[in-house]
Order: C-alpha cells, then sequence, then structure tokens
C-alpha cells in the first residue's frame, strides 16, 4: 500500500458537504494532534490489511480504532498511576484541610485568606500533590480526543471532494474510511443526527447501544472508586460527597457524545472507557488506598497465601512479617521505657506536707 498515492480523486456525485478549504481555528491548533491520530490509524490499518482484512471494511477500520486506544492509553499509564495516587492522597487530605478550613473559619479579610491559601499550599506541597494532579491524564488525553472528533468528523467532506487528511491519511485511505460500515450496516463517519434525518435506523440502534454500554462501564468505574477504594475519613470529606455527585451525572455527558460523535468516535470513547475500567480494577486490587475495603480485601488474599505487606508496603512471607511486628513492638516499648516520666503537677498545701515530711526524715 502506498501511503503517499493519490493527491486526489474525483469527487463523489453531487457532495453533501461544502468544499474543503479555508481556515479553521480548531482544525489548525489541532493540527500536530491530527497528523498524530493519522498515523496510529493509518499503522493499524496497515496492520490488519497486511493480514488480509479488507482495506475499506467497517472491522478492518474498528480494528484501527482499538489500536489508536491501545497506544494513547498505554502511553497515559505513567500519568494514570500518578493522577490515582494524588487522588488517594487528596482524600487523605481532607481531614487537614478540614482544619484549616475551620480555623479560619468567618474570617475574610484579605491577611486571612493569604494565610489559609499558604497553609493549604504548603500542605499539599508537603503530601506532594495538588488538585490539578488528579486532573493532568484527561488534560493530556482531550487534545488526542479533539484530533479524533476532528479527524472522523472531516472523513465525510474529504472523501466527497476526493481530498485526503493531514497527514497519512491520503484520499484513497480518506474514501476507504468513508466506505467502511460497521457489521455492514453503520457507516464509521455518521453521527445519530445524520442516521436519524436519513432514516438509517441500524445505525441509530448500534449507537444507542454504545451510548448505554458507555455509561454502565463509566459508573462501574467511579463506583470502583468510592464503594471499594476509600479509607473511613476520606469518606468524611467534602472530596467523598463530589465523588458520590460524579458517580451520577459524569455518566450522563456520554449523552451528548452519542448524538453529536460520529460512530467512529463514540467507538474510541467507548473502547477507552473499557480501558478505564479494567484499569482502574487492576489499580485497586494491587494497589488498593490504606484503610479502604479493598486493601482489607487484599490483605485477607495475602494471609491465605501465606504473606502480609511490611512497613513500607512490600509484599513478605508471614513468618518475616511476624517477626518484624514484633520487632517493632519491643522497639516501641523500648522507647516507652526509656522515656523521662512526666511529672505530675503538685497543689500547694500537698507540695507544703511533702517538704514538711521531708524536713522531719532529714531531722531523724
Amino acid at each position: 500500500m502506498d501511503l503517499f498515492a493519490a493527491a486526489t480523486l474525483e469527487p463523489l456525485p453531487n457532495p453533501t458537504t461544502p468544499r474543503p478549504g479555508g481556515l479553521d481555528f480548531f482544525s489548525t491548533i489541532l493540527w500536530p494532534f491530527k497528523f498524530v491520530v493519522e498515523a496510529i490509524l493509518v499503522f493499524w490499518h496497515w496492520v490488519f490489511t497486511s493480514i488480509g482484512l479488507q482495506p475499506d471494511a467497517g472491522l478492518t477500520w474498528v480494528l484501527s480504532i482499538v489500536g489508536l486506544v491501545i497506544v494513547v492509553r498505554a502511553a497515559l499509564i505513567p500519568l494514570f498511576v500518578r493522577q490515582i495516587k494524588s487522588q488517594r492522597k487528596m482524600m487523605e487530605l481532607a481531614p487537614e484541610m478540614r482544619k484549616i478550613q475551620e480555623r479560619y473559619r468567618g474570617k475574610r479579610d484579605q491577611l486571612s485568606r493569604e494565610a489559609m491559601s499558604r497553609e493549604t499550599m504548603a500542605m499539599y506541597k508537603k503530601h506532594g500533590t495538588s488538585p490539578l494532579s488528579s486532573c493532568l491524564p484527561l488534560l493530556v488525553q482531550m487534545p488526542i480526543l479533539l484530533g479524533m472528533f476532528y479527524t472522523l468528523s472531516e472523513v465525510k467532506r474529504h472523501a466527497e471532494w476526493g481530498v485526503g487528511g493531514t497527514g497519512l491519511l491520503n484520499p484513497v485511505l480518506t474514501r476507504e474510511f468513508y466506505n467502511a460500515e460497521l457489521f455492514g450496516v453503520a457507516p464509521l463517519h455518521v453521527n445519530m443526527i445524520d442516521a436519524i434525518n436519513t432514516n438509517q435506523t441500524a445505525t441509530v440502534v448500534i449507537l444507542v447501544i454504545l451510548v448505554i454500554l458507555m455509561i454502565l462501564s463509566q459508573f462501574f468505574t467511579q463506583l470502583q472508586i468510592i464503594s471499594k477504594n476509600l479509607s473511613p475519613e476520606a469518606k468524611t470529606g467534602q472530596a467523598y460527597q463530589m465523588q458520590r455527585i460524579m458517580l451520577y451525572v459524569l455518566p450522563l455527558a456520554f449523552i451528548f457524545s452519542g448524538v453529536f460523535f460520529p460512530l467512529g468516535v463514540v467507538m474510541y470513547w467507548f473502547t477507552s472507557n473499557i480501558w478505564t475500567m479494567v484499569q482502574q480494577f487492576i489499580v485497586i486490587r494491587n494497589l488498593p488506598t490504606p484503610g479502604s475495603e479493598a486493601a482489607k480485601a487484599r490483605e485477607e488474599r495475602l494471609a491465605k497465601k501465606g504473606k502480609a505487606l511490611d512497613s513500607s508496603g512490600k509484599v513478605i512471607p508471614m513468618a518475616k512479617y511476624e517477626a518484624e511486628q514484633q520487632r517493632l513492638l519491643e522497639e516501641a516499648e523500648r522507647a516507652k521505657a526509656e522515656a523521662p516520666k512526666r511529672q505530675q503537677p503538685v497543689g500547694k498545701n500537698r507540695a507544703k506536707k511533702q517538704a514538711q515530711k521531708g524536713k522531719q526524715d532529714g531531722t531523724s
């Protein structure tokens, strides 16, 4: 397959879209991301056509979209782990944050606000986290998602006028994508509004099913966090209440995506949701928040295998764990014994009596 073949193709009869051209602010800003998206799509398309799949088959392009998800999400794994740790720290910091807020409750002067801000930032710095850290993976993925949206949204117009995309998605590949249909009935470049207007019932049904599955997967992913991976202390903070609200509100955003996004973008988002759900399950199972139900469940699983977690969180044999606990207990008792005893306060009358008794003992 020649990736650079055919600079243009003959336009399709009676195009329904305006001729490509002119300046588009968002397309210009997203040009690098669109180029990356097209490169990944074309690579996977080449892989699947090389093993015998049809170039314009819906399965070929759907698998290419799945490959795009794998590449993007795999690259984001380090950020995802950082996000999980940051969210965990933010939840654990909720009691300390409430103390700061209580200390400055009712104080609205400039000096108090500045002092509260300094203490809050110092707390974040001390624990190595910030509210922005938990949003970083989403912010990084958003340009890729927008690049995917614009790439697939422009497939119809580019294919109708016989031109290619930003980079490696040349006119031939664009036309093949345009002709691709999921299950042989649902074009990947069509959104729900277009499908309804053109009476493509099968496409509408597929989009509705995908949106429902996206909502359920997002709900289950969020539910895993607030039901299994929060400590009792974290469940008393304002952040926990926000998590509960997002549990029901965030999945509804996928209704919007199912209506306005092309089927190809919805497939990308659905596959990405499945990745997130599985990834979240693995992280919660193996790196749970200390004190959470997931952490207790992990300790029980390790105990059945004759293992436990040491003070640094490393999995060790049970015998070694018991020896470590015994050592820590002995060190604590030794430190307690060596600590100077606190002298209890004595009243004036009692002190006077003790002094008199001391004099009598000295003269006897």
